[in-house]
């Protein structure tokens, strides 16, 4: 096991109607005029947005607001957050959505205290050095955003997805009550458990040698997801799989299960590059690359791809051929992904073959990228062409 930091310091506040608990919460951490950032309708819709509302106000917490925040949230709603919060004093940001949406809350509430243009902060010319104070109720379980210090933002001009990340956009609080995610549909839900099964596989393949605790970290949080994920897609209502759902997504992204090991994300950039140019769903995207890039990397080692086949899918070991068996757990996720609705090839997807360079042209690899395998530009390509005509 690696040397490492670990540092979360986000309070959750998890269960039934803690919603109304949004007033006391932005006072506790320094609000006194907020900014309440919300999607496309669905917080109106459900009266989740007038319970914060009231919420605040019964705590004498000021507020303006800005909704219209979409998946694969944008630099344009950024900058009207910036101007909103400068002209109104906003000393908080509150988000009430899913990971788009506290995104674009945390962009917002760095881009408010940088002088510049915040789409530097995602571009890599500068990082965050300062942010308002921010929180969120979740809607969506999915990206873990609630929990993890980063952000991805789509900049509109060129389809470009990048992200940033700092402790300093870190939530302060994350309220987390399963009850508002019922209402989701079953391709939604998919998606979400698609990201949260990729958060953790990106730290599950790693270089690292000696990391039994965390390997069984994830592999509790992977076997939860295929247990769990099934039962709410047939039953929307059944709040105990939405509770160890939720919850799954947080431990997937706020690196308890990473630490202490190299990480590897090459799933991630290539699918923000699908999202970005077809604007697909992230853990639709995810669905179709993760598997392909499994393909492609497996032989790299062997034997930690026989362990997740059988530790995560319940597979035989093959000990004559241990190739087998690896090959099997690719299989068995694939198969997975498509039972729970999701796409597992380019044509499901929306995506055409024919974009592939442009793909790997917007990727921008300079030299090698990743932490497992290192890929080149050419690596990329091959592992869309995989994607593309995958079957399962």
């Amino acid at each position: 096991m690696e040397n490492f930091n670990f540092y979360s310091p986000t309070e959750f506040v998890f269960g039934k109607g803690r919603e109304n608990e949004c007033g006391q919460l932005v006072k506790k951490y320094g609000g006194t005029k907020v900014l309440i950032h919300y999607g496309q309708g669905s917080v109106v819709k459900s009266g989740l947005l007038d319970r914060v509302k009231a919420s605040l106000e019964k705590e004498g917490v000021a507020y303006a607001e800005l909704g219209g925040v979409q998946p694969n949230p944008r630099d344009t709603k950024v900058y009207e957050g910036i101007e909103i919060c400068k002209k109104e004093n906003v000393d908080f940001i509150l988000s009430v959505g899913g990971g788009s949406c506290i995104d674009s809350s945390k962009a917002i509430a760095a881009g408010v205290c940088y002088d510049g243009d915040f789409w530097d902060l995602y571009s890599k010319k500068a990082t965050v050095q300062k942010a308002l104070p921010i929180g969120t109720v979740l809607t969506i379980a999915a990206a873990g955003s609630e929990g993890s210090g980063g952000s991805v933002i789509t900049k509109e001009e060129g389809m470009l997805k990048r992200d940033t990340g700092s402790d300093l956009i870190r939530p302060k609080f994350s309220v987390l009550n399963p009850e508002l995610t019922c209402t989701l549909p079953a391709y939604q839900t998919g998606c979400g458990a698609t990201d949260i099964m990729a958060h953790v596989f990106e730290r599950y393949f790693t270089n690292t040698k000696e990391v039994e605790i965390t390997d069984r970290l994830c592999e509790a949080v992977l076997l939860t997801m295929i247990k769990e994920t099934p039962r709410v897609i047939a039953d929307p209502s059944n709040y105990e799989a939405r509770a160890n759902i939720m919850w799954a997504g947080m431990v997937a992204h706020n690196d308890i299960v990473g630490v202490g090991r190299s990480q590897d994300w090459n799933s991630h950039g290539i699918e923000h590059e699908l999202s970005g140019l077809y604007d697909c769903a992230h853990g639709a995207g995810l669905a179709v690359v993760m598997p392909a890039w499994m393909e492609f990397v497996y032989k790299h080692d062997v034997m930690r791809f026989a362990q997740m086949a059988v530790r995560i899918f319940g597979k035989e070991m093959d000990f004559e051929n241990p190739e087998n068996t690896a090959k099997e757990g690719i299989r068995a996720f694939r198969k997975f992904l498509s039972e729970i609705g999701m796409p597992i090839n380019f044509a499901q997807l929306g995506a055409k073959k024919e974009d592939i360079p442009t793909l790997v042209k917007k990727m921008d690899v300079q030299g090698k990228t990743g932490g497992f395998v290192p890929l080149a530009p050419e690596d990329v390509a091959k592992i869309l062409e995989i994607a593309a005509d995958a079957t399962v």
